[in-house]
Parts: C-alpha cells; sequence; structure tokens
C-alpha cells in the first residue's frame, strides 16, 4: 500500500509543478491545488498508514495498531485553507481577466 500511495503522490508533485510552469492562469491554479493534495496525501502517510484503524486509543490498547489523528486534523485545516485559497485566486484570474483581457500570467497574451 505504501508503494501505491508513493507513487501517487508523485504523480500528484509531478503533475502540479508543471502546470505551475504554464502560460496560463488556470493552469496554474490547477497546479497549485494538486500541489496541495501531494502535499495532504503526504503529511497522512507520515501519521502511519492503518486500514480500518480506529482513530482514538482506548485504555490498555497498543498505539502501532491505531492511526494518529494530529495528521489528520492537520490535513482537514489544510483542506479548508486550500479551498479559500482556490477560491480567492478565481476571484483574482477573473478580475484580471476583464483588466487585461488575457489569462496570462505574464499579461503579453503571447502563446508558448
Amino acid at each position: 500500500m505504501e508503494i501505491v500511495v508513493a507513487i501517487g503522490i508523485g504523480v500528484l508533485t509531478t503533475t502540479g509543478v508543471y502546470l505551475l510552469l504554464r502560460p496560463r492562469t488556470f493552469q496554474v491554479i490547477i497546479g497549485l491545488s494538486l500541489l496541495t493534495y501531494a502535499v495532504n496525501l503526504f503529511i497522512l502517510a507520515m501519521g502511519r498508514l492503518v486500514v480500518g484503524g480506529a482513530p482514538l486509543l482506548t485504555e490498555g490498547a497498543d498505539p502501532g495498531k491505531f492511526a494518529d489523528p494530529v495528521p489528520q486534523s492537520l490535513v482537514l485545516t489544510s483542506i479548508v485553507i486550500s479551498f479559500s485559497m482556490t477560491a480567492l485566486f478565481l476571484v483574482v484570474l477573473l478580475a484580471a481577466r476583464g483588466l487585461t483581457g488575457t489569462d496570462h500570467v505574464d499579461g503579453d497574451g503571447m502563446t508558448t
């Protein structure tokens, strides 16, 4: 399972960086979102991958068999922040598109 998660994180990171380097603002926003997903998966994987494990410890239980709730709460907070960040970037994208008439990052409207 760990290798599948590692490959998924690598694919999301690679695709996110590729889209960040594109000249259009919508592609940059999608690239930032993919990088956010990759970081969220990485943080979640660092808290141990436990399939079917309960998130809370009980008296006398082995802590190695339970999922760590701290990375889960960090990822939940990150999801909320990334959603608001994406909404803000979309508003800025629409405002810049209305003012300049183009959606290129550098603003000159030339294609590469």
